[in-house]
């Protein structure tokens, strides 16, 4: 009879391991399905995220661009260039005005008559 009472405990403690290790695997599984979705939404955060840092690194390359624009239109060489050209484009008007006021003054006015060119005389 003993024997017949340890194979009965022996069952019913396996059936016991038994249930805990699917008991265990069904906690697990449900466990790993909960990580899997973590995980999912982790790696579309994650693409997101590099959505933006390109769209960012593409303004930023905009802007350099821009800024390298502006510091070669602000080169000290070149803005000295266009100041020279200035210089000389307000002394030639300053001597066309002179020049315009002289012809104005030479003429008094008006201009004496001139003869006909039909008449000929």
């Amino acid at each position: 009879m003993m024997d017949g009472q340890i194979d009965i405990r022996l069952i019913v403690t396996l059936l016991g391991v038994a249930a805990s290790i699917f008991g265990g695997a069904a906690v697990a599984k449900m466990r790993i399905k909960d990580l899997q979705e973590d995980i999912s939404e982790i790696l579309a955060s994650i693409k997101t995220n590099d959505k933006r840092i390109d769209a960012l690194e593409n303004q930023e390359s905009v802007m350099a661009q821009r800024l390298d624009i502006i510091t070669k239109m602000n080169a000290p060489e070149l803005l000295r260039r266009d100041h020279m050209q200035l210089a000389s484009i307000l002394s030639d008007i300053a001597y066309l005005k002179a020049e315009q006021e002289r012809m104005h003054k030479l003429h008094n006015g008006a201009h004496p008559p001139v003869a006909s060119e039909r008449k000929a005389t």
